[in-house]
């Protein structure tokens, strides 16, 4: 598989527009704030782009950030531009031909930013723990649409595990399908190729990130794909794919279920670029200066983290109140009067 990806984003694809599937470049999902970033990056870098969706998390500042499967660098250098000065970014790629294109335009970068602060490792993204990497030191790890692509998913994330700081987070986007993909389609060098294949079945994920330490894996946003040339969507059959993001926190200690403990926060609109609410993932769209009732892990995931300084919090875990009601879990028993005419047993 590593032979695969190597030749198809390092010789059959020229630029995006040799894609033959939306699972990339959804231009649409740019926030207004995101766009005059990238338009300070260089065009080669551009035309060179294959990701799925928007990898740049707010509250980057003096962050160190690495970027895994990091192609020609075009998300390098939009998170270089959200680091600052004080922060860095390093992408990591397997494919040579992407990375001669990053590094051929660093220097470009670092005048018209004013400060250089990216560098580029070749190596796999299953093998974190061997490359020149400090364990525990990168603040928020990302990933575009490569997670996919990896036949040891599991290593991956137990990679990424390893070199985040606690508290520290992995933010990413990539390609999931509503059931298992078969091992036919699976094996198709161009399906494979354009992040269908690899995609995993979205609760196969759960159970993986969960196993790695990632205990409450929180989805961001997501969108259905459109598989466009037809022979592709004849071999695909009936699977729906998406192309969804997550952020996962290396936080131990997370509960298996959302739990109230009558805590609550308050965003004071501080975040950059998000003067008037915070969405930590799709079901929290915090408004600013409004108490906001949170379970015990989303407490965790603003208090224990970079965002921390953004909040006023309220509570503690001195009082548990029973599963956060509007969080995904419900009590499995019934609540009234069994009947026990229906002779029920143990």
């Amino acid at each position: 598989m590593h032979d695969i990806v190597q030749d198809y984003y390092g010789k059959q694809l020229q630029s995006s527009a040799d894609l033959q599937t939306t699972a990339c470049c959804d231009i649409s999902a740019v926030p207004e704030w995101l766009k005059p970033l990238l338009s300070n990056i260089h065009p080669g870098v551009l035309s060179r782009y294959y990701g799925c969706g928007l990898v740049c998390p707010s509250q980057l500042s003096g962050c160190r950030v690495l970027d895994l499967g990091c192609g020609s660098g075009r998300d390098v250098y939009a998170l270089a531009q959200l680091a600052g000065p004080t922060g860095e970014v390093v992408g990591v790629d397997m494919t040579e031909e992407q990375l001669a294109v990053a590094k051929s335009h660093q220097q470009w970068h670092a005048e018209a930013f004013g400060f250089d602060n990216v560098r580029f490792v070749r190596g796999y993204i299953e093998k974190l723990k061997d490359l020149p990497l400090e364990p525990g030191s990168f603040d928020v790890i990302v990933s575009n649409c490569v997670v996919n692509l990896s036949p040891d998913k599991a290593s991956v994330l137990e990679g990424v595990k390893h070199l985040l700081k606690p508290g520290g987070e992995f933010y990413f986007s990539d390609v999931y399908a509503d059931r298992r993909v078969p091992d036919d389609v699976r094996r198709d060098p161009v399906i494979y190729g354009e992040c269908l294949g690899g995609a995993l079945y979205w609760n196969d994920f759960q159970r993986l990130a969960v196993a790695a330490g990632f205990t409450d894996p929180r989805l961001v946003t997501d969108r259905p794909l459109e598989v466009t040339a037809p022979e592709l969507a004849a071999r695909t059959g009936n699977i729906q794919f998406y192309s969804a993001t997550y952020r996962l926190f290396h936080l131990d200690g997370l509960e298996t279920a959302c739990e109230d403990y009558g805590q609550a926060v308050i965003y004071q609109g501080t975040v950059p670029h998000h003067p008037h609410f915070f969405e930590l993932d799709k079901h929290h769209k915090i408004e600013t200066g409004k108490v906001f009732p949170v379970c015990g892990n989303t407490w965790r995931m603003l208090r224990e983290t970079r965002f921390a300084g953004h909040f006023t919090f309220i509570g503690d875990f001195s009082h548990h109140y029973g599963l956060f009601a509007g969080c995904g879990s419900v009590m499995p028993f019934e609540t009234g009067q069994a009947d026990m005419d229906e002779g029920a047993c143990c």
